[in-house]
């Protein structure tokens, strides 16, 4: 019963846009129509008793005559749609507001529902505290500009004793894992995969997929963004249905170099309002979410350096452009690494 209010709280709060969409003319537009009319009725009243008329009017009196007619109603309709802004502002502001409150209201139901597990919960939380703060700490090395070690003099080898007959020892022959004899992922495979298959069908998807899995390095960095495209997905949040702005590929390849903030702000590209909102909510709430983004973004870090590499700038076109980036781009810009 209780996850029923629940559902239905949820879904007074997001998933129906629908029901402050609004529909038909608005007020605005009707009185900006009606004082529209009503200005040009009156203007043709005024022309048609007037005695001089416009019979006798020169070109710049007739420029002057028309601007005083049409000017107000420009004003007019601009006020119109500054209202119609102002009013949509507002209806999202409280439908964001409501789902605040459908989820504070699902914890406390839940709370309220299991009261005997309380120290179980806390002890939890606990726990979940201490990861996140050494999560923070390991972060800060993904923030912070990386240098290239400064390289030093190799000490020089030292004399080899002579071995004694047990010292001496043949290397063992392990049998090699599929990974190892696999063959490199061509950069091709390794944008694809990172896009995932588009459907069942997607026979090409699928293959480029299953060879990025037999590199380590990738395979590490697709099951990461698996994780963190199935946990916005529970939430509504679908790559499909963002559309980032397109940074230049210089600006990826200075990301690439080390570089944070707003030099490279413009990877940020994600504007849409309801998905920040609620995934700044997540990360603040869901400790298991902030994990897996914190352990996305450092792997996808970590992997788009070599890449930038030896991609070229259509490459780079290419990968800003599937749903990996995009899953980078918004949760970059919540954790405030373009800031």
């Amino acid at each position: 019963m209780a996850d029923g209010k629940v559902s239905e709280q949820i879904e007074m709060g997001v998933l129906t846009r629908n029901a402050v969409a609004r529909r038909g003319w608005t007020p605005g537009a009707l009185i900006a129509l009606g004082l529209s009319a009503l200005w040009i009725v009156g203007c043709g009243v005024f022309f048609l008793v007037a005695d001089n008329g416009l019979s006798g009017a020169s070109a710049s009196n007739m420029l002057v005559t028309l601007l005083a007619v049409f000017l107000p109603v420009a004003i007019i309709w601009l006020a119109a749609t500054a209202a119609s802004s102002a009013q949509s502002m507002r209806e999202e502001t409280v439908r964001l507001q409501a789902t605040i409150d459908a989820m504070r209201q699902s914890y406390l139901t839940q709370s309220q529902v299991q009261p005997d597990r309380a120290p179980e919960v806390e002890a939890k939380l606990r726990e979940l505290e201490e990861a996140q703060r050494q999560t923070e700490q390991a972060m800060a090395t993904f923030t912070t500009t990386r240098t290239l070690p400064r390289a030093e003099p190799l000490p020089e080898p030292k004399p080899r004793l002579p071995q004694g007959p047990f010292e001496a020892q043949a290397a063992l022959a392990f049998d090699p894992q599929p990974v190892d004899t696999a063959p490199p992922l061509s950069l091709d495979d390794f944008i694809r995969a990172l896009h995932f298959p588009e459907n069942a069908e997607d026979e090409a998807g699928f293959a480029a997929l299953r060879r990025a899995l037999k590199d380590r390095k990738t395979a590490r960095l697709v099951q990461a963004s698996q994780d963190v495209l199935t946990l916005l997905a529970q939430d509504g949040i679908y790559m499909d249905d963002l559309r980032p702005d397109r940074a230049r590929p210089e600006i990826w390849r200075r990301f690439a170099a080390g570089a944070r903030g707003r030099e490279v702000a413009a990877l940020g590209g994600i504007r849409d309002r309801s998905s920040l909102a609620l995934t700044a909510g997540r990360m603040k709430a869901d400790p298991i979410f902030r994990d897996a983004a914190h352990h996305f973004l450092r792997r996808f870090d970590e992997i788009f350096s070599d890449f930038a590499d030896s991609a070229s700038d259509e490459d780079i076109a290419r990968m800003g452009d599937t749903r990996t980036a995009r899953a980078f781009m918004l949760l970059g810009r919540v954790t405030g690494t373009f800031n």
